[in-house]
């Protein structure tokens, strides 16, 4: 039996140390394609497109979609980042932490009112604070009256 026990021990022990550290990726912002999401090449490495984990920008045919990305293009096109906590979606598309000089790109959309926290059920979200605030001082797409989040959009007019 304490044989049984110390294996366990032992095992469990092995595993642990064994787990890889979470993986990052670095590179340089190459292109933007919308107001969530940015393509990262690393050097000598494959482009990889990487939406912002944590928010929700307008699409690019709702109001507002051009300003999210001309806004998030302006702060992040050919600048360095570091992207933390990478996760492959079902679309093959990661999702992740994208930092720049060590700011979330994804707060700065929700604090200047360029995107919304991303909402899953009845949680606001990671950026609910730095939403609430963009409302309160009307930035952005906070001004636009009627302002619509993605998934509201779709569900009325279908997809762009």
């Amino acid at each position: 039996m304490n044989k049984l026990i110390a294996a366990a021990l032992v095992l469990a022990a092995g595993t642990a140390l064994a787990a890889p550290p979470a993986k990052t990726i670095e590179g340089r912002v190459t292109q933007v394609p919308d107001g969530g999401s940015v393509v990262v090449t690393p050097a000598g490495g494959t482009p990889q497109r990487v939406r912002l984990a944590g928010a929700e920008a307008p699409l690019a045919c709702q109001d507002w979609g051009r300003e999210a990305r001309s806004a998030l293009r302006d702060w992040a096109q050919g600048h360095e980042v570091v992207v933390t906590r990478p996760v492959a979606g079902r679309d093959g598309v990661v999702s992740g932490s994208v930092r720049l000089d060590g700011e979330d790109l994804a707060r700065r959309m929700v604090a200047e009112g360029h995107a919304w926290s991303t909402r899953v059920k009845w949680d606001r979200g990671p950026f609910v604070k730095e939403e609430r605030m963009a409302k309160a001082l009307q930035r952005g797409l906070h001004a636009l009256r009627g302002a619509q989040t993605p998934a509201e959009f779709r569900r009325q007019h279908g997809p762009c």
